[in-house]
């Protein structure tokens, strides 16, 4: 049995895509900053007979992060398939006219050494199994920045720039790098945007593994 590992998993996309991956057949690594909420998580996949770990490790801390994806593959299976979609911190996202240098450091070590340390982390593994998936999730200000959002859409765009050369780099080893774009909220009741409509478009660029950018729903104008 190969793994699914998440980081950023949560109650919204985050268990939709485990209980889509894990129906699949694969082992479940949730990896999470807190702690707490990962048992919630792994009861609600037990309950659907979904074999899953918790792990804790902060994306801002190279060092646990490579530790939880190393004890995930020794304790669930190797990862086969990667999605890296924690939730920014809401003190990434100010006006570009009121960031500063030091205000780049955490959404920069968020969005782009903490994917890094990810496929660091995992890749040796799936060149061994000869496969693998690389799944990054951004919102909209990753291909078209915000004002507002002056440290998500830079790091975004950094973030993007990586994965669009991994799809490449990658492609002649059968590992896909792709990456979803969702341009608004998810919401349980959007027709393109919810948790088990994005856990579905998540798991055919797994499978039918075309392209390098997909998107949730168009873009607003």
């Amino acid at each position: 049995m190969t793994t699914f590992a998440l980081i950023g998993a949560g109650p919204g996309l985050g268990l939709a895509a485990a209980r889509r991956f894990g129906a699949a057949g694969h082992s479940i690594a949730l990896v999470s900053r807190s702690a707490d909420h990962l048992d919630s998580l792994i009861a609600a996949l037990d309950d659907d007979g979904i074999k899953a770990g918790a792990f804790p490790a902060d994306v801002l801390d190279p060092a646990t992060l490579t530790a939880a994806l190393h004890t995930a593959a020794e304790t669930l299976g190797p990862v086969e398939v990667l999605q890296y979609s924690p939730v920014p911190r809401a003190d990434f996202m100010k006006p570009v006219l009121d960031t500063g240098a030091a205000d780049l450091e955490d959404p920069l070590a968020f969005s782009v050494k903490g994917p890094v340390t990810c496929v660091n982390a995992v890749l040796p593994g799936m060149r061994r199994l000869g496969r693998g998936t690389l799944l990054f999730v951004n919102g909209g200000s990753a291909v078209r920045p915000h004002p507002e959002r002056a440290g998500t859409s830079i790091a975004f765009a950094a973030e993007s720039a990586y994965a669009r050369m991994l799809h490449e780099a990658l492609a002649p080893e059968n590992i896909h790098a792709a990456q979803l774009i969702i341009p608004g909220a998810i919401r349980p009741d959007a027709e393109h945007s919810s948790p088990q409509v994005l856990a579905e478009r998540l798991y055919s660029m797994h499978t039918e593994r075309h392209g390098f950018r997909h998107y949730a729903e168009p873009l607003p104008d």
